[in-house]
């Protein structure tokens, strides 16, 4: 796997999410927005992790990489602040595009300038490892993910499952004692027939 034609897929794939995310209304917008949060959180997970420190030592990528860290953090915060809406207002909007433009500014560096400095720099082998510790990483990050988000998803059912079962006891339990107070008031009822019946005598 060539490591910039997998990288390159990747930002293919956000451009598109960020068109979507354009014409999305309502709740639709902000589902897209965690897409795209996911794809660049992946996306920036193994540039930091596996491209970039293996372009951070040659000396024609060396600037470029350190730059590249420093936009990847501007991207991060944005996220972390756009992530704590609950819905898309204007404000919102704004910031939304503040990303967009900076993911696009980013990924013209990349491709425009570090990615042919690194294709310069790096064997056409060093080049093939590296797309596929990066295919590698990926797929290992995504696996932990669906696992996390069952783990979540069994937890959510067994709360569910308890709170029910505790809902169930609390009714039954009301039911034995209006049982009881029934059975106990019937029974006064009765003792007071009988004493009344032998004031009469």
């Amino acid at each position: 796997m060539d490591a910039f034609n997998l990288l390159k897929a990747d930002h293919r794939k956000v451009e598109e999410l960020f068109e979507q995310l354009e014409s999305a209304r309502g709740q639709a917008k902000m589902r897209v927005f965690e897409e795209i949060k996911a794809e660049l959180e992946l996306h920036t997970h193994i540039e930091e992790t596996v491209f970039y420190p293996a372009l951070e030592k040659p000396k024609q990528t060396h600037d470029l990489t350190l730059e590249a860290y420093e936009e990847h953090d501007v991207v991060k915060k944005l996220l972390q602040e756009l992530s704590r809406a609950k819905t898309a207002n204007e404000e919102w909007e704004a910031k939304a595009k503040v990303l967009q433009e900076n993911v696009e500014h980013h990924v013209e560096e990349e491709e425009g300038e570090l990615f042919p400095k690194a294709e310069a720099a790096l064997s056409e082998e060093q080049i093939e490892t590296l797309g596929e510790r990066m295919e590698a990483e990926k797929e290992r990050k995504q696996g932990s993910a669906s696992k996390s988000s069952k783990k979540s998803a069994k937890k959510s059912a067994a709360k569910t499952k308890s709170a029910s079962t505790a809902q169930k006891r609390a009714r039954a339990s009301t039911k034995s004692a209006s049982k009881r107070s029934s059975k106990s008031s019937g029974s006064k009822r009765s003792g007071s027939k009988k004493s009344a019946k032998k004031s009469r005598r």
